[in-house]
């Protein structure tokens, strides 16, 4: 089997460093960006490295910069000439209530969330194309019906999914785009002791009654790779609680 390679943005932490190490398990080469999380980012790097030599480089940029785009497809095609899997994973999750949202957050969470992404995988299509690769996208649950207080976060998630199926129609199967939907997997990192009742909350509205794994998304992930036959689809991660209304 040749060599694959993937491009994971926002791989250091949480989500996307567990596909990272999913994805290197199963032998693709990883190509990780990271935001200002290098500590984090070169011991991944150490940590794929030490398994197999040359098979994990990062790379640093902010995706709130409007080149960030050109300048990590520029730094990925400078390595190869092809990609097999884009995953837009890095997301910024800021609060904006309608109240006192600023012009600056939401161009902040647009550029981010939906504007690099969309960048990216425009000036990845044709190393796509290459390989039939295929791009993942992470969107979220909140689409569907709103997060409080999160308005311009939720629009620009929706804007992504969007996107994604506009990209598999578009590609007639040349690239394929699917997304996945996370619901409670991991609680933010400054949740702390005063979160404890909106947790029990969200909790109650899980069918399944616990929060979800990042072993949920990587098994997800791995899924959209294998079968082939799979197109412009968004996968909800949820335990069920897209069903609670």
């Amino acid at each position: 089997m040749k060599n694959k390679s993937a491009l994971i943005t926002g791989g250091a932490h949480r989500i996307g460093a567990a596909i990272c190490r999913t994805l290197h398990n199963r032998g693709f080469t990883i190509y990780l960006h990271y935001g200002q999380s290098h500590d984090a980012a070169k011991h991944l790097q150490q940590e794929l490295n030490s398994k197999r030599e040359n098979s994990c480089f990062i790379l640093s940029a902010d995706l709130a910069v409007s080149l960030a785009a050109t300048n990590i497809s520029d730094w990925l095609l400078s390595h190869t000439p092809q990609l097999d899997l884009l995953v837009n994973n890095a997301s910024c999750f800021d609060a904006t209530p309608w109240q006192n949202a600023s012009q600056e957050q939401w161009q902040k969470l647009l550029t981010i969330n939906t504007q690099s992404p969309f960048f990216l995988s425009q000036s990845l299509l044709p190393a796509l194309k290459k390989s039939k690769g295929q791009v993942i996208n992470l969107i979220d649950i909140h689409v569907e019906r709103g997060l409080p207080d999160h308005p311009v976060y939720c629009a620009s998630k929706a804007a992504l999914k969007s996107l994604t199926l506009s990209l598999a129609k578009d590609m007639k199967g040349e690239v394929r785009c699917n997304g996945i939907s996370p619901g409670a997997i991991l609680w933010p990192d400054h949740d702390s002791d005063s979160d404890t009742s909106v947790q029990q909350e969200i909790l109650q509205k899980i069918p399944m009654g616990h929060l979800g794994d990042v072993d949920n998304i990587t098994q997800t992930v791995m899924f959209l790779i294998d079968n082939d036959y799979v197109n412009g689809q968004i996968i909800n991660v949820d335990g069920g609680r897209t069903l609670h209304s």
